[in-house]
């Protein structure tokens, strides 16, 4: 997924050529942009899959987390950590669970590229959403608690927050559906038969409910920042997708391990799974809860919602597909995701034609 986070649990390594920067002048230039920061600074790059490549800065008295662009020609709307500082500093006023976001610079020649800086927290982090060292209590403590932080976080009121224009309010499945479908037949050979029907058949089902409110984008078990003694959500990481858009797609986003199909793909699906032996809530659980916190009354339309989720999956699978015939990914996986682009269609399909989760 785009922009995983590791920067609070991953392994640091030395900067990477590709990556480096004048750590010196970056030392004088926090030493006045942050108050309280005093060098001598060291800095250390996290390892792992990062769109925007991010570092561990410390000090004597303190450590903080530097979030940057890559250097090179980028896309004009991508890797805006400007979006990201802006959204982080919205939030952390409205105490909703984010670090600390601190300085913004926008002065290439510091670091080489636009950068933001923002408190290190000391946490844990669950790559496999089924966190198997966890017990059953305490994985439903967890999985509980990311379900009301999401709550919390779609009850905010962006316009309050400042972030009236942080993106187009409104139709927000209509768009998606539109630009998926699009990127698909650009980058498929032979359009997959199930695909063709959702993308006829999407359009004309999006529910009436045209909510707006601040979405992640990538919401899940993997960008939550956990407290290490109790079940608690320390930080949400990761806003790099984040936007205005309709709530419902970062829940069932959340919820796509409950019904994504049993693949052999390295991502974990929690179907077939005793889920009171294991401390799982059902699906309908996690709804029910959702519902209750946010005020909703109950949640329509979830059949749709859950084949649009398994539609953009399947989209974004042919992307990579095609990006593998071009030379540009590694043929091994290619044929990894080929696989489940058509299981991801297939079972995309089937909820449209009105399969339970």
């Amino acid at each position: 997924m785009a922009g995983v986070e590791k920067q609070y649990l991953g392994k640091t390594v030395d900067v990477k050529a590709e990556h480096a920067f004048d750590v010196a002048k970056l030392e004088q230039y926090l030493t006045t942009a942050i108050p309280g920061f005093a060098g001598p600074l060291t800095a250390r790059q996290f390892e792992g899959g990062q769109s925007n490549p991010t570092y561990l800065l410390t000090t004597p008295n303190a450590r903080y987390v530097l979030r940057r662009k890559p250097p090179g020609v980028l896309l004009p709307s991508a890797h805006a950590v400007d979006r990201e500082f802006r959204v982080m500093t919205a939030l952390g006023g409205a105490d909703f669970p984010v670090a600390k976001a601190r300085h913004l610079c926008t002065d290439v020649s510091v670091a080489g590229t636009m950068f933001f800086v923002m408190d290190y927290i000391d946490g844990r982090v669950f790559w496999d959403p089924l966190m198997p060292d966890l017990s059953p209590g305490d994985r439903l403590a967890v999985l509980n608690a990311a379900v009301d932080t999401l709550a919390d976080l779609h009850k905010l009121d962006h316009e309050k927050l400042g972030l009236a224009d942080y993106g187009k309010p409104g139709n927000f499945f209509a768009r998606q559906i539109g630009r998926w479908s699009k990127q698909y037949t650009q980058s498929a050979v032979d359009l997959n038969p199930d695909m063709a029907k959702l993308m006829e058949w999407l359009p004309n089902a999006v529910p009436g409910d045209d909510s707006t409110s601040l979405i992640h984008g990538d919401y899940g078990v993997h960008n939550l920042l956990l407290d290490k003694g109790e079940p608690k959500v320390l930080a949400v990481l990761d806003w790099e997708l984040s936007t205005l858009g309709h709530p419902m797609s970062d829940l069932l986003y959340f919820l796509i391990p409950w019904y994504r199909p049993d693949l052999d793909d390295g991502r974990t699906s929690f179907r077939g799974l005793d889920f009171k032996a294991v401390g799982l809530p059902t699906m309908e659980e996690v709804v029910a809860r959702y519902c209750a916190r946010t005020g909703r009354a109950s949640l329509d339309s979830l059949n749709f919602y859950c084949a649009f989720n398994l539609f953009r999956a399947a989209a974004i699978g042919e992307g990579i597909v095609a990006r593998a015939r071009q030379g540009n990914a590694a043929a091994a996986d290619a044929a990894s995701f080929e696989e489940s682009v058509k299981a991801y269609a297939e079972r995309g399909w089937q909820f449209a034609q009105g399969a339970r989760a």
